[in-house]
């Protein structure tokens, strides 16, 4: 392969393209009030809402996941994207009224509305931990394998330590509005050079046509155990033991109906790097139609992400690559499948296009390390340091969060290089997320749908999910030998809700129920449908979300069929 050299025009493209965010993020800085830092002044349209939403969850982490698994001939990951859709409609009918009435300025601190400061302080906690071990380290991560490839003589450290300083020049002075702004930027030029990449990509494999035919070749001629049609259907059975935590695919059929719906819900409904974002709507329509706008950009990923996977598949699975990492030099990128989009990027643009497109790539990380570490600052200090000193001034709570996000930056950029241990990204994303996820989802739908669902209850559920995720990890550590520490993650996730929604039950029934005054507002009910229809009438018929959201529910369908 050739070496991964920039000219000196992509460069340039690269070093305008970030002073020219940095100074757009800082010129958009909001430092009035503590609601305009953390919340953006709750002004937010939902263009910039569904846009926000969708730059912050295609990562860079993300897009390297994506492609590396494609490569590998399963395209089930794209069941992650498209069930967005699902869960984000499930989300603006149910739980986004509940979020923006309630005047929350975090999650926990609606979990505290409806049940006690111990979920609170537990689900912020855990919130923060998660936010730097999975998705501002994961971003910092990526951006060693990418800046690593054009500048092999920098250590890891270095890089990791520009891209944390980039992102947090515009995060501290500027807030949420930055973060915001910067990643509606973002995302249209991750979108522009993904879209670009996979013409490209297509082109060298002739057409789709010609992708489909040299998948089916490879197959009729033993090299590969898939044609056309099965490497690229994204509903598929198991291999071998399908219980188990390695086997393939990384998404079969059964996840759609356990697993995958509750990582879905715990990212788009209850994680406050998501939510935060729609907290911010400058009303409940606004916020309403961003999410499923945001449902709507998820749907082209699996043309401008995934396909380029099944792509480098086809150009690259005989060469000899050179990666150096965490575990020693990689000679085929099928054991080093983190590299499989840096490579086509690098293999197929030529100058000019090639340095756009690696700055949409560090666009990608950028905007997921600002909006993790304004979402973290804002837990820090609205649940805890606002908790302790409740007379701070929005002054001193600005600088509390600025501040926090400082700590975030240190602490992130000390595990980042951890990451490459683990093996492959992907499956280090959704490992960590299935420990987090069913013990907050299990507490949030209770919370909303069960007016018996105590405070108790939750707290005890949240700490026996911890205690048992703590067990797994070990038996995993270790590697015990037995067949509970073997479960795929996607069963193991749906064994925790399970678990932790019975001792939820149990322990609610056999404790003193809510106080009425505790549910005012805050337990669904189904007059809330009538209520809602009689203000929904006023407005046309294509401003009515559920007229949206069947629209938007036709056109999934209509996507998924097609990789079936």
């Amino acid at each position: 392969m050739k070496d991964f050299n920039l000219s000196t025009l992509d460069l340039s493209i690269m070093i305008l393209y970030g002073v020219f965010i940095i100074g757009y993020g800082i010129y958009h800085s909001k430092r009035a009030s503590s609601e305009e830092y953390f919340l953006g002044g709750r002004s937010l349209t939902w263009p910039v809402v569904g846009i926000s939403l969708f730059a912050a969850n295609i990562s860079s982490s993300t897009l390297i996941g994506l492609a590396g698994s494609a490569y590998l001939l399963d395209m089930t990951v794209y069941n992650y994207e498209w069930y967005a859709v699902l869960v984000l409609v499930f989300f603006a009918i149910f739980f986004l009224p509940f979020y923006l009435r309630s005047g929350v300025y975090t999650m926990p601190e609606f979990l505290e509305k409806r049940y006690d400061a111990r979920s609170r302080y537990y689900f912020s906690f855990i919130t923060v931990v998660g936010n730097i071990l999975i998705d501002t380290a994961a971003a910092l991560y990526v951006g060693t394998l990418v800046l690593g490839l054009i500048f092999p003589s920098l250590e890891p450290w270095i890089v990791i330590f520009i891209l944390a300083a980039s992102a947090a020049a515009y995060t501290i002075p500027g807030g949420l509005n930055s973060v915001v702004k910067t990643e509606v930027i973002q995302a249209i030029v991750l979108i522009f050079g993904s879209c670009i990449l996979t013409w490209y990509g297509l082109t060298a494999v002739g057409g789709w046509e010609g992708m489909v035919t040299q998948l089916d070749e490879l197959k009729a001629a033993g090299i590969t155990d898939k044609d056309a049609s099965e490497a690229m259907s994204i509903i598929r059975d198991n291999d071998g033991e399908w219980w188990k935590q390695y086997s393939s695919p990384i998404v079969p059929w059964w996840g759609l109906i356990t697993g995958v719906p509750l990582l879905g819900f715990y990212f788009w409904a209850n994680n406050q790097f998501m939510v935060q974002r729609v907290l911010s709507a400058k009303s409940l329509n606004h916020g309403r139609w961003g999410a499923l706008f945001a449902g709507l950009l998820k749907l082209p990923v699996i043309f401008i992400m995934v396909i380029p996977g099944a792509i480098a598949f086809l150009l690259f699975r005989e060469k000899e690559v050179a990666f150096q990492t965490t575990s020693g030099l990689c000679k085929n990128l099928a054991d080093c499948t983190d590299f499989t989009y840096p490579t086509l990027i690098f293999e197929l643009l030529p100058s000019g296009l090639l340095g756009l497109v690696v700055a949409g790539l560090l666009a990608a990380m950028m905007s997921s390390i600002s909006a993790t570490f304004n979402s973290a600052s804002t837990l820090i200090t609205m649940d805890f340091v606002n908790k302790f000193r409740p007379n701070m001034t929005s002054k001193q709570l600005v600088r509390s969060g600025q501040i926090s996000t400082l700590v975030l930056v240190i602490l992130a950029s000390l595990w980042a290089p951890q990451i490459g241990k683990y093996g492959d990204l992907f499956r280090y994303l959704q490992d960590i997320l299935g420990y987090i996820a069913p013990p907050i989802v299990s507490t949030f739908i209770l919370g909303l749908f069960w007016k018996r669902a105590t405070s108790t209850g939750s707290f005890v559920s949240l700490i026996f999910g911890m205690v048992m995720a703590a067990i797994w990890v070990y038996g995993i550590v270790t590697e015990i030998d037995y067949w509970f520490f073997q479960l795929h993650f996607l069963l193991r996730t749906t064994v925790l809700f399970v678990l932790c929604l019975i001792v939820h039950i149990v322990v609610s029934l056999t404790s003193e129920s809510p106080a009425a005054e505790k549910l005012k507002g805050m337990v669904w009910t189904p007059k809330l449908i009538a209520e809602e229809t009689a203000e929904l009438a006023s407005l046309p018929w294509y401003l009515n979300y559920r007229y949206q959201s069947v629209i938007l529910l036709i056109i999934t369908a209509l996507v998924v069929g097609m990789f079936i």
